[in-house]
C-alpha cells in the first residue's frame, strides 16, 4: 500500500479471505445439477455473499459492540458455507475438493476470529459510550447493556 492510501476492509485479511470462500463458492454452484439451482446454489451463494457484506458492514460501524454482532453473523455464515461444501461432497455433486474447501474455510474462520478478539481488546467507542452499543430500530436508536468482556 502507497503512502497516503487509506486502509478499510477491503485490507483486512479476514476480508481478503472470505473474498476466496465467495470465488470458490461460484466456482462450485456451476458444477451443481439443474434442479439445485434455486436450492443449494442459491443458499450456498447467500451464504458466502453474507460473509463479505458483514464484515464489511461490521467494519464501517463505530461502536466494537456494533461491529462484533456483524463479525458473529459472517461467522456464523462462514460455518454455513463450510457445511454447503461438506454437502456437495456427501451427496456426490464434488469430489477431491472438500479438504482444500475446509482448509480455506478455516483459514478464513482463524482469520476472523483473531480479528474479533482485535476488535474486542481495542473496544473502540466505549470511551464515549460505555459498555453500551448503539443499533438501529427504525428512525432512532436504542442502547443494550454489553456483556463482559471475555479473558
Amino acid at each position: 500500500m502507497s503512502e497516503g492510501e487509506q486502509r478499510g476492509f477491503e485490507d483486512l485479511e479476514c476480508y481478503q479471505l472470505a473474498l476466496q470462500v465467495l470465488r470458490e463458492v461460484y466456482r462450485v454452484v456451476k458444477q451443481l445439477p439443474p434442479e439445485e439451482r434455486y436450492n443449494l446454489a442459491d443458499q450456498m451463494r447467500r451464504a458466502a455473499v453474507s460473509i463479505v457484506l458483514n464484515i464489511a458492514e461490521g467494519y464501517g460501524r463505530y461502536h466494537y459492540l456494533d461491529s462484533l454482532r456483524f463479525y458473529y453473523v459472517a461467522r456464523g455464515s462462514l460455518n454455513e458455507t463450510l457445511s454447503g461444501f461438506i454437502t456437495c461432497n456427501e451427496v456426490g455433486y464434488t469430489s477431491r475438493e472438500l479438504p482444500t474447501q475446509r482448509e480455506l474455510c478455516h483459514n478464513a474462520l482463524r482469520s476472523l476470529n483473531g480479528y474479533i478478539r482485535y476488535v474486542r481488546k481495542q473496544q473502540q467507542g466505549r470511551q464515549e459510550y460505555g459498555d453500551r452499543a448503539l443499533h438501529e430500530e427504525g428512525l432512532g436508536y436504542i442502547t443494550i447493556q454489553a456483556l463482559p468482556a471475555e479473558e
